[in-house]
């Protein structure tokens, strides 16, 4: 399947849509069980190219064991001290995993290569090994200064205070987080972030998880975290649904007018990408809180001037709702968007072009253009998963349009297809 099509009537009836795990969450929570002794099951969990990924390079430790269950992964560590794996660690596409993995590398003894596919190994880690550096972790890249592949030596920190680069990516805080949190040899460990904190809510979404399990991280002074090293003794640890993943079904909801009703979260999510439910209601939209979840309503939408910086993922859905607002969409302070999995910001604004959008581009924001009629065309994804998901949802309300690589999708939203089908089928029997 490669597009959305046949939708042709609404029911009034809201949609209960099927959202799966959060992959940030699920993640984070791989990270976490892999740190503690025995067994750690993580519930709701996301199963997807990028935490399959994670998961294969976790159990190929000597002493550590991740196997899957449905939609939970079991965790299995069977002593204080894991070996370096005897293979090279390859994590594909997989940004989010490569960023903890670097860290996770540091606490195995022996050495550890990690390394990815092509589009991966141009995605800089220089703030990290720089962050490496001020530890005294030993690492070495393999290849050009700050990109993989690298080779991390695995011990004790060398420094209890610790300083990282914040203007690129919050996942190379998290990672340094989490590893601080298992220095036993030192009473705490600081991580003090330098420059600005780009992505906040994703590194509020790591202390909340930490939290959870009993892990200590205080905040004496702002993006300054003072770390209490510990293990946590948790069995379990349960993932939200996804907001990213959400933003689709939410986009769905707006271009046709229609509701849904999505369980499991709810706008206080320490999800930033959950900003998104209230983007759209200033825009024009109802939403209606539940105890377990929203009901969300779309109707015609205003345009609107927005700082996405906190919840950049999901600015390629509000770029294609944007085709369908009564003035222009102005989405700004989105810099990272250019060192995703591609060039989002260029991505979305060359694709729009194409179906026949008037759009405007700068190095942080892009301005979309209301719509009248787009162009029957196949967009192209550039083998992004967020590009081909939001993309394909304009088949909803003009026909001919399809998505190149539509398997891409696998990387945090496998059943999205199965879902947007059910969507259509949906609507269509009512």
């Amino acid at each position: 399947m490669d597009s959305i099509t046949g939708f042709k009537k609404r029911s009034s009836k809201p949609f209960p849509a099927n959202v799966p795990g959060s992959k940030s969450f699920t993640n984070r929570a791989l990270i976490l069980a892999a740190h503690q002794i025995g067994k750690t099951k993580v519930h709701n969990a996301l199963i997807c190219d990028d935490t399959k990924y994670l998961s294969k390079a976790l159990s190929a430790f000597n002493g550590l064991n991740v196997t899957q269950d449905g939609n939970s992964f079991m965790v299995e560590r069977s002593g204080e001290t894991i070996g370096a794996p005897e293979e090279p660690i390859y994590l594909g596409a997989a940004g989010t995993p490569v960023r903890f993995m670097l860290s996770f590398c540091a606490s195995a003894k022996g050495q550890t290569l990690v390394t990815g596919n092509e589009r991966l190994s141009e995605r800089p880690m220089k703030d990290i090994l720089d962050a490496f550096d001020t530890a005294g972790i030993e690492y070495e890249c393999k290849g050009e200064a700050g990109y993989l592949p690298v080779l991390v030596t695995g011990g004790p920190a060398k420094t209890a205070d610790w300083k990282i680069n914040g203007e690129v990516s919050s996942q190379f805080t998290s990672s340094l987080i989490i590893h601080a949190s298992q220095q036993h040899d030192k009473p705490k460990v600081s991580v003090e972030v330098l420059n600005y904190l780009v992505s906040r809510p994703y590194v509020n979404m790591t202390l909340e998880m930490m939290d959870k399990i009993g892990l200590k991280v205080t905040e004496p002074e702002a993006n300054h975290f003072e770390i209490t090293p510990g293990r946590s003794s948790a069995s379990d640890i349960h993932v939200e649904i996804d907001a990213s993943g959400m933003s689709y079904i939410l986009t769905a909801a707006v271009l046709t007018q229609t509701t849904v009703e999505i369980n499991g979260i709810s706008k206080k999510s320490a999800q930033g990408d959950v900003g998104l439910v209230s983007i759209y209601e200033e825009m024009g939209c109802k939403v209606e809180e539940k105890d377990n979840g929203i009901v969300f309503t779309g109707a015609p939408i205003s345009g609107i001037t927005v700082d996405m910086e906190k919840m950049p993922d999901v600015a390629p859905s509000l770029a294609v709702a944007a085709v369908a607002a009564s003035d222009p969409v102005k989405i700004t302070n989105i810099a990272n968007l250019r060192v995703k999995e591609c060039d989002r910001i260029s991505a979305c604004c060359d694709e729009l072009k194409r179906l026949g959008v008037e759009v405007e581009e700068g190095d942080d924001w892009m301005k979309i253009y209301p719509a009248k009629t787009l162009k029957p065309v196949q967009v192209k994804t550039y083998d992004d998963h967020r590009i081909a998901m939001a993309f394909s949802l304009l088949g909803l309300i003009s026909e001919g349009i399809s998505v190149e690589e539509p398997e891409c999708v696998t990387k945090s939203f496998p059943d999205f297809w199965k879902e947007m089908q059910r969507f259509v089928d949906f609507h269509q029997s009512a």
